[in-house]
């Protein structure tokens, strides 16, 4: 399977966790077992070169724990994983 070049995420209308872990399984392809975690989310999927994650500063707004579990699991995965890490853009 070729890895997607570009995948973009819109989180300005995400008011809640499950929600949050929908449109991420949605958009990642997640397995259907998949249990809402964050550890999850480097580490289940083949994740993009690129991932736009658009709405962000909305969503911190929101959901700040969340949102900051999010981003130090994607920038673990740079310093772990740095060949199969996304280059995240938090727009």
């Amino acid at each position: 399977m070729t890895r997607l070049q570009r995948v973009d995420i819109e989180l300005s209308t995400v008011t809640s966790v499950a929600e949050l872990h929908a449109i991420l399984h949605g958009a990642l392809g997640f397995p259907d077992w998949h249990g809402a975690n964050w550890d999850a989310i480097t580490s289940l999927v083949e994740m993009p070169v690129q991932l736009k994650l658009h709405g962000w500063d909305g969503l911190v707004t929101r959901l700040p724990r969340d949102a900051h579990l999010m981003r130090q699991c994607l920038e673990k995965m740079t310093v772990h994983y740095p060949a199969f890490a996304s280059q995240v853009t938090f727009d």
